[in-house]
């Protein structure tokens, strides 16, 4: 077990994250959804694919079924042609038919707001159960997708290498209040500029606070 982390380390945690609030004054989930539902479906096709390219293929996708009881009954292979673009089609339409009868069946065509309830749906695991709680029922979560476990690391938040156990030692630093709008701040980050490939820590706007600048 993890010891608690100390007050120098919480106090240059929350630092780091002020400088990327300021960064950053309007991050938020770039998955375009108007509910929960169409926020779930998203965040399930988004895996191995960016948002922009979700975003480019959802409303025709909802435009066609809007709601879990359309979508349960859809066509497998319709939902995949739709798809397509984003790779892992078969698995993904197979997820999302399924996904939308047990909403139907177990739910009454809502999406649940617990952890548990939305992990027990097919092709739903921990990191997209966090997006919807966090956008859409206002509960704190952390989502910890490749993002933003790579910029845990080099921000020193954490050394460990499993999601849950990032998310563990990060979510101990900083208020739970705030977890949600940390995650989108950590996240753009990454991807406009400590990307994986080649951090622009020249241009990076909170370089001089983080451990990692100019090592990679």
């Amino acid at each position: 077990m993890e010891s608690a982390p100390g007050v120098a380390a919480i106090r240059g945690a929350r630092t780091l994250q002020r400088g990327l609030a300021a960064a950053y004054p309007d991050a938020r989930c770039e998955l375009d959804h108007r509910d929960a539902f169409e926020l779930l479906v998203a965040t399930v096709l988004s895996a191995q694919t960016t948002d922009q390219r979700v975003n480019q293929v959802t409303p025709q996708l909802f435009s066609r079924w809007p709601t879990p009881d359309a979508l349960a009954g859809a066509d497998i292979a319709a939902v995949r042609e739709i798809i397509a673009p984003l790779g892992m089609a078969a698995n993904k339409s197979r997820f999302l038919v399924e996904l939308s009868a047990r909403l139907v069946s177990e739910h009454q065509g809502q999406v649940p707001g617990t952890l548990a309830a939305l992990e027990k749906l097919p092709g739903v695991g921990r990191k997209t159960a966090h997006v919807v709680l966090g956008e859409c029922f206002g509960i704190p979560s952390l989502t910890i997708d490749t993002h933003f476990a790579r910029l845990a690391h080099r921000f020193g938040w954490s050394q460990r290498e499993t999601p849950r156990e990032i998310e563990d030692d990060v979510a101990a630093l900083f208020a739970k209040q705030d977890l949600t709008l940390l995650s989108h701040q950590v996240i753009i980050h990454g991807r406009r500029c400590c990307t994986a490939r080649k951090p622009a820590c020249t241009r990076c706007p909170v370089a001089k606070l983080c451990p990692a600048a100019g090592t990679a």
